[in-house]
């Protein structure tokens, strides 16, 4: 695996409320990877977070040279290319662990508009609904 290419998003139903991530990843050998995974009660920023998350330990599973990421959320992007400094507290460990991962390979990361997410936001919600109609049928 030399150069993937990664979309992430994160939703909750609410802020805070059930979650979900989403992620997209592409170049991969043996087809694209799809992820949709439920995170627990949580706000839309960690969902995001966490999206960004299992990217990065994906990537890193693969032995990626290089990483480009395409996320919605304008508050990561931001934060990780350092536009913002990251002072929420509950973000700041979600944002270092990011961080240190990121350095292992060439990273880098956009924002695109929501509609140019789609595929990763269609699992984000996929992720709440499939938990949502467990717990409540």
């Amino acid at each position: 695996m030399s150069h993937l290419v990664a979309y992430v998003d994160g939703g909750s139903l609410g802020n805070p409320g059930p979650s979900g991530i989403g992620v997209v990843i592409d170049g991969v050998e043996g087809g694209t990877i799809r992820i949709a995974k439920w995170i627990g009660h949580q706000d839309n920023n960690v969902a995001e977070y966490v999206a960004l998350l299992e990217a990065l330990q994906h990537a890193l599973a693969l032995k990626a040279q290089a990483l480009h990421v395409y996320s919605d959320s304008e508050v990561v992007v931001k934060q990780m290319t350092g536009d913002y400094n990251c002072r929420s507290p509950r973000l700041y460990s979600l944002n270092w662990i990011c961080r240190k991962l990121a350095r292992s390979f060439d990273f880098s990361i956009s924002h695109v508009p929501r509609e140019h997410n789609a595929e990763a936001n269609g699992l984000a919600s996929s992720a709440i609904r499939t938990q949502l109609s467990v717990v409540c049928p």
